[in-house]
């Protein structure tokens, strides 16, 4: 029987995906020729033919809301229609209840029909836990270091999580291009919890007095439906003072020096790009012709070494400060970063500059207790100018000049070392990439890097990036070329996955991990060590911490394009030959609504 099935899910791909994935096998192994039209906001939508619309038998629109799904094009012929949940616990189940009470669909009945649905799926969230009205409703923000995969990632495991559950939920999304889907007052007000799912500080001072649950993006991305039941559970109402103070501790967040180093690094980013961009714009002209005053070869070094690379360590010091002690903490913290930068103390001062200014502003902040009268000048007068000349003085005469020295042991090890050092430096920095693929050791191998271009210490961030691109390219090349080992939503998942490793995104290979990560993550580890060692080994280095295979588009933006290219391709052919060795034969995926 040739059956056209239409999945509409507007607010989330992966509803909308996993639907129409899970009703194709079931139409499969019942024997039918399923036409697939899947609809949600990044796919377009699939023109039926004449001749398509004629031989279909049966329509089957699984879609929410049911005005996303487009049934004009269907009056005429048999329709079931009905809410996307109810396809997604038990395909068959649904297919078989489509065919029993599909109905000839006129003009007339395509507005009462999608009323009816609507009023079906109310109905059946009232039954399951009570009238959808009196479901608590859930607001959400995520963020991350980088702001580019796990933040929407997470939201979108969120959203579809709780609309699985039954609780209307809303995600903000705090990424690389700011605020977006941005939480209104009345949606805070109105909610019931709140969650913070952040591995970056982000402000709380909105979600005072409400139930707030504090998790990471990877744990939301991950464990949707037990962060949220969690949250429902454990989240605890936070005080303007507790947000102003950064409140206390809950058992959901991972909170400590390790979030508020990332805050920094996440500020920090953006000001690294730019001024390593810039720089490699000038060696366009010629490697030297930056010397010659009045070019833009010149001007272009100014911009970007000269000031954005200046920068750089005191906005690190400053951003772990305001994680720290929110907006009191970065004007000592900057002044700190400032001083480390020019006393040569390079990142590491910066860390040390940026967490003496937040704890002391901090301290201020809490345990001194001013008259009534003069308290409101605490956090414009007595925090920045205590805190600030506590963190400069201990920057100017205990911290500077040891740390210095300890910069110029580490630079000059980095510069001179060895083949061997580079290359075990290299399967270090490497294996770290991949172990949790953009989890904490991820992370720090990154913020490694990242520190080093302060100093002017490319070849590190070289091998890191490289190593970071490998497991994802891995699994999209493993799911090509061992196809039969791969179930067909599998195959789908290493195309984007393919995708996003071009980009440096190595949490395109999470869904492959999550599933079988005793084979995963061992294949993406040494990939990722064999890339590492050889861009140290042929002396790759790296002026922009970010971008993936398109940073070689830009001229000088690395020093040998070719062998650094080269090393990737080695990396991404172990991984991916060894992955397709050591799966087992392909296991239908059977996603839950909830995952």
């Amino acid at each position: 029987m040739n059956v056209i099935i239409v999945t509409a899910c507007p607010s989330g791909m992966a509803t909308s995906f996993l639907a129409a994935r899970r009703l194709e096998q079931a139409a499969r192994r019942r024997d039918w020729e399923p036409l697939i039209d899947m609809r949600s906001q990044f796919e377009r939508e699939l023109v039926l033919s004449d001749a398509q619309l004629a031989a279909a038998e049966l329509v089957i629109v699984a879609a929410s809301p049911m005005t996303s799904a487009g049934l004009e094009r269907f009056v005429g012929k048999r329709v079931h229609v009905a809410p996307i949940e109810e396809a997604l616990p038990d395909p068959a189940a649904f297919l078989a209840n489509a065919e029993a009470r599909a109905r000839v669909l006129e003009a007339k009945d395509i507005a009462d029909v999608a009323a009816t649905v609507s009023a079906t799926a109310t109905g059946a969230a009232s039954a399951a836990g009570g009238e959808v009205a009196h479901k608590p409703s859930i607001v959400a923000v995520t963020a991350c270091p980088t702001g580019v995969a796990h933040t929407f990632m997470a939201a979108e495991a969120l959203s579809e999580a709780g609309r699985a559950l039954g609780y209307p939920t809303r995600v903000e999304t705090q990424g690389s291009v700011g605020a977006q889907d941005a939480l209104t007052e009345q949606e805070i007000a109105a909610a019931e919890v709140v969650i913070l799912a952040c591995d970056i500080e982000v402000d709380p001072t909105r979600f005072a007095g409400k139930r707030v649950w504090r998790t990471s993006t990877g744990t939301a991305l991950k464990k949707p439906r037990d962060t949220i039941e969690q949250a429902l559970e454990g989240a605890e109402v936070e005080s303007a003072t507790a947000v102003g103070g950064q409140g206390s501790q809950q058992k959901g967040e991972k909170r400590g020096p390790y979030k508020h180093l990332l805050t920094g690094v996440s500020f920090m980013l953006p000001m690294v790009v730019a001024g390593g961009l810039m720089i490699a714009l000038s060696f366009v002209f010629g490697i030297k012709a930056f010397e010659e005053e009045g070019t833009l070869a010149a001007a272009l070094m100014q911009i970007g070494g000269g000031s954005a690379f200046k920068l750089m360590i005191p906005v690190l010091a400053g951003y772990i400060a305001y994680s720290i002690a929110d907006r009191p903490g970065i004007t000592p913290g900057m002044i700190g970063g400032w001083l480390a930068a020019t006393l040569d103390a390079g990142f590491l001062g910066g860390i040390i500059a940026g967490f003496l200014a937040g704890y002391s502003a901090l301290g201020l902040s809490r345990f001194v207790k001013l008259p009534q009268s003069i308290e409101s000048l605490k956090p414009i007068l007595i925090i920045p100018l205590v805190a600030s000349m506590v963190t400069g003085l201990v920057m100017i005469y205990v911290v500077g000049t040891p740390v210095a020295g300890l910069m110029a042991t580490l630079t000059e090890f980095l510069e001179s070392m060895g083949s061997a050092n580079a290359v075990l430096l290299g399967i270090l920095l490497g294996a770290m990439m991949c172990f949790d693929l953009g989890g904490p050791v991820n992370k720090a191998a990154y913020a490694f890097g990242v520190g080093l271009l302060a100093s002017e210490t490319y070849a590190p961030m070289a091998a890191i990036m490289a190593a970071g691109m490998v497991p994802a390219l891995g699994m999209g090349l493993a799911s090509f070329i061992a196809r039969s080992k791969f179930a067909e939503p599998e195959r789908e998942a290493g195309k984007a996955s393919f995708i996003l490793g071009l980009c440096f995104i190595s949490e395109g290979a999470i869904p492959f991990a999550a599933k079988d990560p005793l084979r995963v993550i061992p294949a993406c580890m040494v990939g990722g060590a064999v890339t590492g060692a050889l861009s140290m080994l042929i002396g790759a280095k790296l002026l922009a911490p970010h971008g993936g295979l398109f940073v070689l588009l830009i001229p000088n933006a690395i020093n040998v394009p070719l062998m650094y290219l080269g090393a990737i391709v080695a990396g991404t052919l172990v991984t991916g030959i060894g992955y397709a060795l050591i799966k087992k034969g392909a296991q239908q995926v059977e996603t839950a609504a909830a995952t």
